[in-house]
């Protein structure tokens, strides 16, 4: 038995009935002896009378040219090259086929009432109906230039980058070591920070195969409190450290303590100053938020009235009473 993809059930439908469509028009426009005869049409265009023809009945079912069309346009460009030659087109129509026959069998023995299957299902029609409302909302290209202006003079703060700083660290896990440490990491070049970082660090980075100037690298942070700046490697004492170097070069004179048995040596690195983006640095970004805000409004909407005529009630204390299953801890993985 020939192996069958996992067709996604609105999407995969389209896909494998597209691929039929191109198959079968090429097969009667061969059989026609030439384009210019009646009913012929352009690739991708069929008439009425082709659109209702049958390419596959599969029991008492049927699959037509048209169904093939319509399914084809969900496809993109470069599924649509892998599907060129009959051979392919007509393989991927058996496994459309076969999938055919498995959901029928499926439902005849009652899978589909199956609430896991269901539940797929409810989601592959919400995933339809969403598509549906987005319609016709403007591309980002297509948001109004005013709307952008507009849009980034009442946002200037957001287009405000502040200063970001680079991190170096050594870790350490005693108070001791870490002071013993800031002595030397004070006195040191950039490459004997480097072989410092190597030979005292406990960080798992720390022995990275990276130039040794590189060695104890953390990333960038912005100033403590800027949400946009964090860094999960960085902790915030450290953060905050690093606003309180003078110079890039710089180590701090004092160890950073952030949490249990975690002390840090710490070194400015380098430096971008802050700076206000233009309306022209920000365009894009404009245009992609306003693109998805107009979105997010279309499916708030749909929803909105939905419940408006569906209007739902919960219990809260049934659902109060749900327990949620985890999977048993193994008490032994700590300890390998």
């Amino acid at each position: 038995m020939r192996r069958i993809r996992r067709i996604h059930a609105a999407g995969a439908l389209a896909f494998a009935l597209a691929s039929a469509s191109l198959a079968c028009t090429s097969c009667k426009s061969s059989s026609s002896g030439s384009s210019a005869d009646a009913g012929a049409t352009a690739p991708g265009v069929l008439t009425a009378q082709q659109a209702a023809q049958v390419l596959a009945r599969v029991g008492d079912r049927t699959i037509t040219l048209g169904d093939f069309e319509a399914a084809l346009e969900h496809l993109d460009q470069f599924d649509r090259m892998r599907y060129q030659s009959p051979e392919r087109r007509k393989e991927l129509l058996g496994e459309m086929i076969d999938v055919m026959l498995l959901a029928d069998e499926a439902r005849a023995k009652g899978y589909d009432k199956d609430p896991v299957t269901q539940q797929e299902l409810r989601e592959i029609l919400r995933d339809a109906m969403l598509k549906k409302a987005r319609e016709g909302v403007p591309a980002p290209n297509e948001i109004p230039e005013e709307d952008v202006r507009a849009y980034f003079e009442a946002h200037r703060a957001d287009f405000h980058d502040p200063e970001r700083r680079r991190v170096s660290a050594i870790l350490l896990t005693t108070d001791a070591a870490a002071a013993t440490t800031l002595d030397a990491a004070r006195k040191a070049t950039p490459a004997q920070w480097g072989e410092l970082v190597r030979a005292k660090s406990t960080d798992t980075m720390a022995k990275a195969n990276t130039p040794v100037e590189m060695a104890g690298d953390f990333g960038f942070v912005s100033p403590p409190g800027d949400l946009r700046g964090a860094n999960q490697r960085v902790p915030e004492e450290v953060r905050v450290g690093i606003f309180d170097v003078d110079k890039v070069g710089d180590v701090l004179p004092r160890v950073v303590k952030a949490g249990a048995g975690k002390y840090y040596v710490i070194k400015l690195t380098s430096r971008t100053e802050a700076h206000d983006r233009t309306l022209e640095d920000a365009e894009r970004q404009i245009r992609v938020k306003l693109a998805q805000d107009n979105i997010h409004a279309r499916e708030v909407a749909l929803l909105d009235d939905l419940r408006k005529q569906y209007p739902v009630k919960i219990d809260e204390a049934a659902l109060g009473q749900v327990v949620v299953q985890l999977p048993a801890v193994d008490a032994g993985a700590d300890a390998r």
